[in-house]
């Protein structure tokens, strides 16, 4: 890759010199890359930073101060929820008394128009990191060196000194994630401890479903569980009333639910999550037959104080791709740990790679959504399509029904299907009064199928009663 010249940054910002002794060489570096990261966190912050966050890079990774000084600051406003933008951030630096120094609003300028896309934010992050390693270990070795020509008496301490700085330098290159096995038996004799002395007692989230929580014993840490069905067979609205049982649990600790609705606005979900809980019928008060001051609107009041002071976020951003999906859940849960994730489904992120194949894609997104159970060691609820086989065949849903990827069945943890009752009625697609919940896959627990109860009018699933 081409250099970029060092003459566009002032004179107090530009690269020190390569330091004396190292071979008369200039120091590995690419002015080009730190500038088209730098113009990636300016078109999407969120994304940038949290892959930033994801690969440990600091400002210390940046050879120009110019550069080290600007991704600071935006680390800086990233950490206080400030918006990622030019404006802003060139106020914070005026403020800071730093803006001059790097050579004011113009370079900022010429920065942030450095390409427009984020498209290859992961390369310029690996680019501008590698480059920074190989400084350290040039620094590293040059230091070696100058002391290998008078060791002094004790070489064995000198080698192992040697061999200690650059493993320094090296041990952030690859994350340690290999745990000695008495920490995950410790992890595992505590969820032993509760089974055995807490009969009966959930060791995950709780579903709010009697039935379901007896078959898996809530949605446990770190799993990934898709919920699958044909459209409006009601997915949504038993996602819905799985975050207000983990958010609001009838006992325990509220678990701080994150719902990304890809579908619906923000607006649309609360309506229906309020309605639901108050057990107002929607299309009663669409139609103005709800009275102002009647019973059902004292519930409606009830009710929104409930859930305003209840730990759900609802993030209804359009067009996400996997990788901004998870900055975005990884930046909220760093401000206070989550306890669920549910995303609003799957099919409707966006690809990073519009060229690859749709299986592909899907299996991108699918892959993400593991990781980031297992990142954030939370259960991670994803609602999927499945395709019309079933209804063609009018037999219960299985696996290989689920649509455009087998990956997803091999990633997910558990797998549940809402299907009608074959007895139902075929001539509108929606569901009917009772629901078949078939748990098709389960890691770690029987499989089988149970019956809810739907309550079409408040759009709310309940235990099974005849």
């Amino acid at each position: 890759m081409a250099e970029a010249p060092t003459k566009s940054l002032p004179s107090s910002a530009r690269p020190a010199p390569a330091p004396s002794g190292l071979f008369g060489r200039e120091l590995p570096h690419s002015l080009e890359a730190e500038e088209y990261l730098l113009s990636c966190c300016f078109i999407d912050g969120a994304e940038t930073m949290g892959l930033c966050q994801v690969e440990k890079l600091t400002s210390e990774a940046f050879f120009a101060p110019a550069n080290q000084k600007i991704f600071a600051q935006l680390t800086d406003m990233d950490r206080r929820g400030l918006p990622l933008d030019l404006d802003v951030l060139a106020e914070e630096m005026k403020a800071a008394g730093r803006l001059d120094e790097i050579g004011g609003y113009p370079y900022l300028m010429q920065v942030s128009s450095k390409i427009p896309t984020t498209a290859q934010a992961g390369y310029f992050i690996e680019r501008v990191s590698n480059l920074h390693l190989l400084r350290r270990m040039i620094q590293t070795a040059g230091g070696i060196v100058e002391r290998a020509f008078s060791p002094g008496e004790n070489v064995d301490q000198f080698f192992d000194e040697a061999e200690t700085e650059f493993f320094k330098v090296t041990q952030g290159r690859v994350s340690d994630s290999a745990k000695p096995m008495r920490e995950p038996i410790k992890e595992a004799f505590v969820v032993i401890d509760k089974m055995l002395h807490h009969r009966g007692e959930l060791t995950g989230v709780t579903s709010g479903l009697k039935d379901l929580d007896t078959l898996t014993f809530g949605f446990q840490k770190a799993e990934m569980i898709v919920l699958a069905a044909r459209p409006s067979m009601g997915k949504t609205s038993l996602a819905l009333n799985f975050a207000e049982a983990a958010a609001m649990p009838r006992k325990g600790p509220p678990a701080a639910t994150l719902v990304f609705s890809l579908e619906m606005s923000a607006a649309q979900l609360a309506l229906r999550m309020l309605c639901s809980r108050a057990r107002v019928n929607m299309k009663l008060m669409r139609e103005g037959f709800i009275k102002q001051n009647g019973e059902e609107m004292q519930n409606l009041l009830h009710v929104a104080d409930e859930f305003s002071k209840a730990p759900i976020y609802i993030d209804d951003s359009s067009a996400l791709s996997i990788m901004q999906l998870r900055a975005k859940a990884r930046r909220i849960h760093a401000r206070g740990a989550l306890g669920l994730v549910i995303v609003d489904y799957l099919q409707l992120l966006s690809p990073t790679d519009a060229r690859l194949p749709r299986e592909q894609q899907v299996a991108e997104a699918s892959r993400g959504l593991k990781a980031l159970a297992k990142e954030l060691n939370v259960p991670v609820i994803v609602l999927s399509q499945l395709n019309r086989a079933s209804e063609k065949e009018n037999r219960t849903p299985r696996l290989a029904d689920l649509r455009e990827s087998g990956s997803i069945e091999q990633d997910a943890d558990v797998v549940l299907m809402l299907a009608r009752p074959k007895d139902a009625d075929e001539k509108f697609q929606v569901a009917a009064d009772s629901v078949e919940l078939v748990v098709a896959k389960q890691r770690n627990g029987p499989v089988g199928e149970l019956k809810l109860t739907f309550l079409r009018d408040i759009t709310r699933f309940e235990n099974f009663t005849q």
